[in-house]
């Protein structure tokens, strides 16, 4: 049995209500480039990086670009995602997860991010849930995206703790995945059908306790 001493978090679908802004902004762009961008098609854009959702959104669309053309568009949906983001407030945590993050500082286990997006500072600091981060892995910090497992193995490293120690939870099938890889035992928040490869699927974290997250101490951690 491998103790639990570390927690690592997504960001947007697993503690904020971020999602719903990314989409908007994408749908925008996808409206001026001339092709619709659906909710569904939004699925595909969970966990990942914004060059990365941009590469996907242009080939919905059946677009090809250069690379400066890329980067003013990526440059252009961040600007009106900032924006949105800019008016978030503490109403915007979704259900359980602020009880979850003080009951894990409460027991002395680690809490740290482990997000793709480059404006998690600003949406923690509108939320006011700083101050409940041990360490803060963004995409400022990283370069590759989930399903590589570089972003959860430098949140592990820098609250101190092994992969086996650490506990990821996602909402996107990457990070599932990029949890695997790193060795990393992780519970989905969401769909089963979606999240299956997850040690645990919940569809909120409304009502999840540290009682239950140490019953996840009998799991292997993946190899």
């Amino acid at each position: 049995m491998t103790p639990i001493k570390a927690c690592l978090f997504d960001l947007d679908g697993v503690l904020v209500d971020t999602a719903k802004y990314h989409y908007i902004a994408w749908r925008q762009l996808a409206q001026e480039l001339g092709f619709t961008f659906t909710e569904e098609d939004n699925e595909r854009l969970k966990g990942v990086s914004r060059m990365a959702s941009l590469d996907i959104l242009l080939s919905i669309g059946g677009l090809e670009l250069t690379e400066e053309e890329k980067l003013r568009l990526a440059e252009s949906k961040n600007e009106r995602y900032v924006e949105y983001i800019s008016g978030m407030d503490a109403s915007e945590i979704l259900p359980g997860a602020l009880e979850l993050l003080q009951a894990l500082r409460s027991q002395g286990i680690k809490v740290a991010l482990g997000s793709a997006s480059k404006n998690a500072m600003s949406i923690l600091d509108h939320t006011g849930l700083t101050p409940y981060f041990d360490a803060i892995v963004d995409g400022n910090k990283t370069v590759s995206a989930k399903p590589d497992p570089e972003v959860f193995l430098l949140g592990a490293k820098e609250v101190g703790v092994l992969p086996e120690e650490a506990v990821v939870f996602e909402d996107a099938e990457a990070g599932i995945e990029a949890a695997r890889r790193a060795g990393m035992r992780s519970v989905g928040i969401g769909s089963a059908d979606q999240l299956g490869q997850a040690d645990l699927v919940l569809s909120s974290l409304s009502g999840f306790s540290v009682k239950q997250l140490k019953e996840l101490e009998h799991l292997p951690a993946p190899r």
